[in-house]
């Protein structure tokens, strides 16, 4: 049996949460990004821009900076993603703007397109923020869930003057934004100055209530379904209701928003960003040692590189190929055992194997129809097979990035425009 280990870690002071969890993208010094945004070449067919899934314009917001227009900058971002804030922290811009940069070609860095956004945007929060609506419409749609999407979609929506009222069962709007990505990444009070964004916009707030669908549809005009993805799956092997066996996104949520107990020993199943997510953030809370432990081979390990690197600089270990068969404990986990023999002292199991589909949440929503759980709906516009119901983010991708989400909320919030303002009797679809 392993030595006796505290079951939770100490809390850390104020200052030792800070300095543990210092943004690992610091901002730009003001002259440092006007010398950054004078590298890039403003490139008329821009890849960067058709990389983004907002579709930014980059060249622009970038020229706009290095000619010292900050807001000028800001607003660009803002017309294509409201959520310019969190994306430009939490985007893998490696793989997206910065990765199709046609600096690449001639073997230099690409342009620091991530950093630069953030510039941008937190001049703009900290200058009065505000965006401008449109004249009143007199309909009104409702967004369920407060996440990314229905923020983007709610925005867009006052753009073309109709109003909106976003219900969320949390305290606090934001979804994964607020509760769910690593504190070094996006804390939740920038999230919160973009929901801050959207209510200044005009979007009502109910929050810490169930949503009633059929409530909704005597109330409103159209309703967007934006409610994102449930706890994490289930492993399903003996021993996965001890003590000690967490949810990923509920550990994330409890240490950014309030406390977690855990373990000095940390074993997280899995090997996606959310796990990445999970095991740094372990190891900044104090654990003496915190495991991946993953049933397939490193290659097709879903995180991308950029977080694989991180954890590997945090000193996480890795273990490929290693299927978990029972987690061992009386009352509080002790080890958990795969395949093979092979067992791992640990106090705490951190779950991150993929996220649970709404289904019956979904299902509450009349006449809109479900694909392996998730919910179909014309791409272009957002719209389900009720039209009246439109959806977009993780309940209809899966479980994709926050821009994503914010695209597809927008590219809801434009069709459900069209929606409202088609003549009677129009077919939609």
């Amino acid at each position: 049996m392993p030595d006796p280990v505290p079951v939770h870690v100490q809390a850390l002071s104020p200052e030792e949460f800070a300095e543990r969890f210092a943004e690992i993208h610091p901002p730009f010094a003001p002259q440092a990004a006007v010398v950054e945004a004078t590298r890039c070449l403003y490139c008329f067919d821009a890849p960067c821009m058709a990389a983004c899934p907002t579709h930014i314009d980059v060249p622009k917001f970038i020229k706009k900076i290095a000619s010292a227009n900050l807001r000028g900058s800001a607003m660009t971002i803002l017309d294509a993603n409201i959520l310019g804030l969190s994306c430009s922290r939490v985007c893998p811009v490696e793989v997206l703007c910065e990765g199709a940069c046609v600096m690449h070609r001639y073997n230099k860095q690409p342009i620091e397109i991530g950093r630069l956004q953030r510039h941008a945007m937190d001049y703009f929060y900290a200058h009065s923020p505000s965006v401008p609506v449109g004249d009143a419409r007199g309909k009104r749609v409702a967004c369920v869930g407060a996440g990314p999407a229905s923020l983007a979609c709610a925005a867009e929506l006052r753009k073309h003057g109709y109003a909106v009222t976003i219900f969320d069962r949390q305290q606090m709007p934001g979804g994964l934004n607020t509760y769910g990505i690593a504190e070094y990444k996006l804390r939740p009070a920038d999230s919160l100055k973009e929901t801050e964004l959207v209510r200044s916009m005009g979007v009502e707030f109910k929050l810490g209530v169930e949503a009633d669908p059929q409530q909704l549809e005597g109330e409103f005009d159209a309703i967007f379904i934006g409610v994102g993805l449930g706890a994490s799956q289930r492993l399903n092997i003996p021993g996965e209701n001890l003590a000690g066996v967490i949810d990923a996104l509920s550990f994330i949520s409890d240490y950014k928003t309030g406390s977690v107990a855990m373990g000095r020993r940390v074993v997280v199943i899995g090997a996606g960003n959310t796990a990445i997510d999970a095991a740094t953030a372990a190891v900044r809370l104090g654990a003496s040692e915190v495991h991946i432990v993953y049933r397939r081979s490193e290659a097709e390990m879903p995180a991308f590189e950029y977080e694989y690197d991180l954890a590997k600089l945090d000193r996480i270990e890795f273990h490929w190929h290693a299927q978990p068969i029972r987690i061992h404990g009386a009352a509080d986990v002790e080890s958990i055992e795969c395949a093979g023999g092979f067992t791992l002292p640990c106090d705490t199991v951190i779950l991150a194997i993929g996220q649970s589909r709404l289904v019956d949440v979904l299902a509450r929503f009349r006449g809109v129809e479900l694909d392996g759980g998730r919910v179909k709906v014309n791409r272009e516009t957002g719209q389900t097979a009720n039209p009246k119901y439109f959806a977009g983010g993780d309940c209809v991708n899966g479980g994709r990035e926050v821009v994503d989400a914010v695209a597809d909320g927008k590219r809801a919030g434009i069709g459900i425009a069209a929606y409202l303002e088609a003549p009677p009797g129009a077919t939609h679809g």
